[in-house]
């Protein structure tokens, strides 16, 4: 375990550390663009929980949840940099928003993970929605 981790709550962050960190798991185009800086502003003041993870100055991890802030909350964009992988920061990114939802009163909580990662998240409670399938619209 890392113990110099700090985990905040935010409403800003560091643009282009995060667009490092997304590009680094292949969540986002390598393209370059000015547009990349303001989408990811807004990603982050937009959320209904924002959570980084931090040594020092430098962004390791990071993830958020959408909601109307009364019913249901959906987390997504968890993230750690693979250098920092298997020292729990990654459960505590979850931990911390699962609070941050508990205490807003938020019930349903719900995530759609990447095939292999249902271990990790059984093991902070959640599990699999039997006779539910996730679709997206195409583009």
């Amino acid at each position: 375990m890392i113990n110099d981790v700090e985990l905040k709550i935010v409403k800003s962050a560091d643009t282009a550390q995060l667009l490092s960190l997304y590009r680094h798991a292949g969540w986002w185009d390598t393209a370059e663009s000015p547009r990349h800086t303001e989408v990811i502003a807004a990603i982050v003041t937009n959320s209904f929980c924002f959570v980084t993870a931090s040594i020092g100055d430098s962004l390791i991890g990071m993830g958020r949840s959408i909601s109307d802030g009364v019913s249901d909350a959906y987390i997504q964009d968890v993230m750690v940099h693979t250098d920092y992988r298997g020292n729990g920061i990654g459960k505590d990114i979850i931990r911390t928003m699962v609070a941050f939802l508990k205490e807003h009163e938020l019930q349903w909580i719900g995530l759609i993970s990447e095939p292999g990662y249902e271990r990790f998240y059984q093991s902070l409670g959640f599990d699999t929605m039997p006779g539910y399938t996730p679709f997206l619209l195409k583009q």
